[in-house]
């Protein structure tokens, strides 16, 4: 097959082109390469005010590309060994809800860990698609969700074997893999498609050494999350197609929610982090692995704090590991991860990706050195001395089984009744809550408000976690079925 020049970047090209026309604009967006917001201007600079620029002829149209737009997909595709891609400027929640939608209509079954990013259970609020939960499963040490052991799958299968596609979250945001490549085989052989959410896993398509990818392991679509760890701009993503997957149809789902006035900031760096990716992304995160290590081995050895790695591996639940990721259970010292996570930020001006109630996660990526990372180290190190104490009496589990009691849709847009938290257990939720970072929710539309739920709830409101989803924005009322 031919292979595509993946040193070619035809929006990023075709923008400096455009730069250089000095074309007079009596179109969107009204500042106007910049001349109407001097302040805005001055901010983010006249470069990038340039090339904010409204779909034209010369510089295609994401909602039917025919040209630049057109050959961009064609290289992502080509970089990522995809059937088709889609480059996505509504970030990869709009790329995990397009997936659910291509595959499910209202009344069908889909199945899923119940550890999914709540974009997923947002596309079932929207299609009407019903969830078939697998119970990811725990780590006791870690207390950590992990992913789904292919045995619960295989069941969950047979006992829906009218369900039409399995989701799988990997790897997950503390770098657990699951069985890709056997629940392909298996779903397929149910005739079920397998949606892969790989927000968090851009690098496995480029470094070596890695957890297997969606597109490898025979996956029919994948959403990933370029800027986590790609390096392009907040809010740009890529949903990948495998060949049993109707590019046109897919286009058409993508069309329904997805902006008509698709930023050209977000496309180019898309189009220029790919590049980058294909030409330099072996040697990218064969540094990346370096610095994971690295920090890993420096933070286990300060005591007390547990940076987590391969060594966890079960071929079950917790299939595989991504060495990439630095997650650091924080409980032995007495501190909640999001306690850590504040300490870090407020004191010592290091901001991580997020802190649950026993666990911190730092992201490491393209942009990383060693010189951050000993500050980090050091950091921990310090908060270890002057911060720990007794852990007695600390939450020690992340995940809350659900009780499900009807359908996402049908309780988010049912009758509802604010009540105080307390007095909703064992009434139906109606609505999200979920510590945003990571966004996984603790209670999700149709499920039974059961006293585990509420008793993390308030622990992670004490322990100084942003909690969201709820209507109640101090998250004080829940909004129940009536």
């Amino acid at each position: 097959m031919y292979k595509l020049s993946q040193n070619k970047a035809p929006i990023y090209e075709a923008l400096e082109e455009y730069k250089d026309r000095r074309v007079v604009s009596f179109d969107v967006p009204g500042h106007k390469q910049g001349k109407g917001n001097k302040e805005l201007t001055e901010f983010l600079g006249k470069r990038c005010l340039d090339v904010d620029v409204n779909s034209m002829k010369p510089l295609d149209y994401l909602c039917h590309p025919v040209s630049i737009i057109k050959e961009a997909e064609q290289l992502m595709a080509d970089a990522f060994g995809a059937s088709y891609a889609f480059l996505m400027v509504n970030g990869t929640s709009s790329s995990v809800q397009a997936m659910v939608m291509s595959v499910c209509k209202r009344g069908e079954k889909i199945i899923m860990p119940r550890n999914v990013h709540r974009s997923s259970i947002n596309a079932l609020i929207i299609c009407g698609a019903i969830p078939v939960y697998v119970d990811p499963g725990t780590n006791k040490q870690l207390g950590i969700p992990l992913g789904m052991d292919i045995e619960d799958v295989k069941k969950a299968i047979q006992e829906n074997p009218d369900a039409k596609a399995v989701i799988v979250n990997n790897p997950t945001y503390y770098g657990v893999c699951t069985n890709l490549k056997e629940i392909v085989k298996i779903a397929h052989e149910a005739n079920m498609k397998v949606l892969v959410d790989e927000a968090h896993g851009t690098h496995l398509y480029f470094g070596e050494g890695l957890p297997i990818n969606a597109m490898e392991a025979g996956a029919d679509m994948a959403a990933v999350s370029i800027h986590k760890t790609g390096g392009s701009l907040t809010q740009s993503s890529v949903l990948l197609l495998g060949e049993s997957m109707n590019p046109g149809y897919v286009r058409q789902i993508i069309n329904l929610s997805q902006t008509t006035s698709g930023s050209y900031l977000l496309l180019s760096s898309l189009d220029l982090s790919r590049k980058n990716l294909a030409l330099n992304g072996k040697k990218i995160f064969d540094k990346v692995k370096k610095l994971a290590a690295y920090a890993r081995q420096e933070i286990n050895k300060i005591g007390g704090f547990y940076a987590f790695g391969s060594e966890l591996i079960d071929k079950k639940a917790f299939y595989d590991f991504d060495i990439t990721k630095l997650s650091i259970h924080t409980r032995d010292i007495g501190l909640a991860g999001i306690e850590v996570y504040d300490i870090l930020r407020d004191n010592y001006d290091i901001q991580i990706e997020f802190g649950d109630i026993g666990n911190i996660l730092a992201y490491i990526s393209v942009g990383d050195n060693i010189l951050d990372l000993e500050r980090l180290i050091s950091s921990l190190f310090e908060i270890k001395r002057l911060y720990s104490k007794n852990p007695a009496g600390m939450l020690d589990n992340e995940y809350i089984k659900p009780v499900v009691y009807c359908t996402p849709q049908e309780a988010f847009y049912s009758n509802k009744k604010s009540t105080p938290l307390k007095e909703a257990l064992g009434k139906v939720c109606a609505e999200f809550v979920m510590c945003y970072p990571p966004g996984i929710p603790i209670l999700a539309p149709g499920e039974l408000v059961t006293k585990d739920a509420v008793d993390y709830i308030i622990y992670a409101k004490e322990k100084g976690c942003n909690l969201t989803g709820a209507e109640d924005m101090k998250t004080e009322y829940l909004n129940v079925m009536c």
